[in-house]
């Protein structure tokens, strides 16, 4: 059974990223028909929707939107690509400008969360290694308690992020990214279109499983 249960986790975690990449990589061959790059539609979009501030470079830390720098950042494939994958990664980057330009909430909700969620999870890992040696110190009645339960917010704190993160990321595709592909691929991409945005916010599910299994992983560990 144990054996049943670590395969069936593993696979949990690991077929979102796989087939999040395989869908990515499926749809990056160059295109001789699409007018533009990722970096280039990018910029069009941001232009043409008005959002002004908002920067387009190259990144070698994987794309993502950066709200307190204000910059839409693509890997040098996606930048300079002219592929399916490439301009469909952009929009879906510039997704989360919108959502920023607009005050969506969730969004303003994780980027307040990340910072925190981020000291949170190190701070989280550092007590619960610490907790017994803590106890055998001080033997402060209710100590070993307290560090436990620290550990466990700041589990949970990085756990939180992860969930919020689903929704702002399913937005930023179909909600947002979706509607203005449609203006500038052939209609015959759309579908693949579609599964790129998909696989971009499934690489997050793949993230948001593994935050919620570490935490289960530690609860596992003090109920021994």
């Amino acid at each position: 059974m144990v054996i049943i249960a670590v395969v069936v986790l593993a696979a949990l975690f690991l077929l979102p990223n796989v087939w999040a990449r395989w869908v990515i990589n499926r749809h990056a061959r160059p295109r001789s028909d699409y007018p533009g790059t990722g970096g280039e539609l990018a910029r069009h979009l941001l232009e043409r929707l008005g959002i002004e501030g908002v920067e387009v470079e190259v990144t070698e830390h994987g794309d993502h939107y950066d709200p307190s720098a204000r910059k839409v950042r693509l890997s040098p494939d996606h930048f300079d690509g002219r592929s399916l994958t490439a301009v469909t990664v952009a929009a879906h980057e510039v997704g989360h400008a919108i959502q920023h330009a607009r005050g969506y909430a969730p969004l303003l909700a994780r980027t307040r969360l990340v910072g925190v969620a981020q000291h949170a999870e190190k701070v989280g890992a550092v007590l619960m290694m610490a907790a017994p040696f803590l106890f055998i110190l001080t033997r402060l009645p209710g100590g070993m308690l307290l560090v436990v339960l620290a550990a466990l917010i700041s589990f949970g704190t990085a756990a939180l992020v992860h969930l919020i993160t689903l929704p702002v990321e399913f937005d930023a595709s179909f909600q947002r990214a979706l509607p203005l592909l449609k203006q500038y691929i052939p209609p015959y991409d759309m579908p693949a279109a579609r599964h790129v945005l998909t696989a971009c916010a499934f690489t997050y599910v793949a993230a948001s499983l593994a935050s919620v299994l570490n935490l289960g992983r530690w609860l596992v560990i003090l109920r021994r």
